[in-house]
């Protein structure tokens, strides 16, 4: 059974550790990402096919398409591109930070997810199933205060998800969502304050965060299901955030 699967945001933090984890497994993998010189250390390591692509530019989208049918196929997708952009209120906030965070978030994963399921379901002819897995947040089911435009936007992402598994009812594709909470990668919350390092390591003190590679194993589990078994929504959280409300900072021990 042909086991080949896209990875979107595959040059750092979960898409790395995706691509790394179904390489593992005995995956075939192909690597997207704006960062051509990333992807081919990953390519290197891993084995990857590696495409570089801007998930909003329509024209680089088709043509990853294209390469991905060209090369072999795939019956696995993962919208894993992403990110987050500032802390202000919905008042103070800036309306091209939502629009950048809405073309990533949103419309790059719907725009990859159409120009894919062409290839998806030539997948599926051939094997009898396909798999699409976006990767949200619990940013997209629970509202915070300086969530503002990542919040609405992951909204968005899980309504998309919900809405494409409706949509493709009766074909053999089962569409999932990942939302993790809290999770350190190298790269998310730094970009998120504008290269802030000081302000980016508030969030991850006195706590134990989820890191990339624990989520990759996760991620790249609900594709090891058997392909019946639909996860329709994965909530992942460190033991010490109960909410996007309450983070436990230090020890976590017994009452008693």
């Amino acid at each position: 059974m042909l086991k080949r699967v896209v990875v979107t945001g595959a040059s750092s933090g979960i898409g790395a550790a995706s691509v790394r984890r179904f390489a593992e497994l005995g995956w075939q993998t192909v690597a997207v990402a704006r960062r051509a010189d990333r992807l081919q250390a990953l390519a290197a390591e891993t084995g990857a096919l590696p495409i570089a692509c801007d998930v909003t530019v329509a024209a680089q989208v088709a043509a990853l398409a294209a390469e991905v049918a060209a090369t072999g196929g795939a019956t696995a997708l993962v919208n894993n591109a992403g990110g987050a952009l500032g802390t202000d209120s919905v008042e103070s906030s800036s309306n091209d930070d939502w629009r950048q965070m809405f073309e990533v978030n949103v419309l790059g994963l719907r725009s990859v997810t159409a120009a894919m399921l062409p290839v998806l379901r030539a997948g599926a002819a051939e094997t009898g199933w396909a798999s699409i897995l976006n990767l949200t947040s619990t940013a997209g089911l629970s509202a915070y205060p300086g969530g503002g435009g990542y919040n609405a936007a992951k909204y968005a992402a899980h309504a998309v998800t919900e809405v494409l598994r409706l949509e493709l009812a009766g074909e053999p594709i089962r569409v999932m969502e990942l939302a993790p909470g809290l999770v350190h990668t190298e790269e998310f919350t730094l970009n998120r304050l504008r290269g802030d390092a000081t302000a980016a390591a508030k969030p991850y003190a006195d706590v134990i965060p989820l890191q990339a590679e624990e989520v990759a194993r996760v991620l790249v589990a609900a594709f090891e299901q058997p392909p019946h078994v639909n996860q329709d929504l994965i909530v992942l959280r460190p033991v010490a955030q109960s909410s996007v409300f309450h983070t436990h900072r230090g020890p976590l021990t017994p009452k008693g």
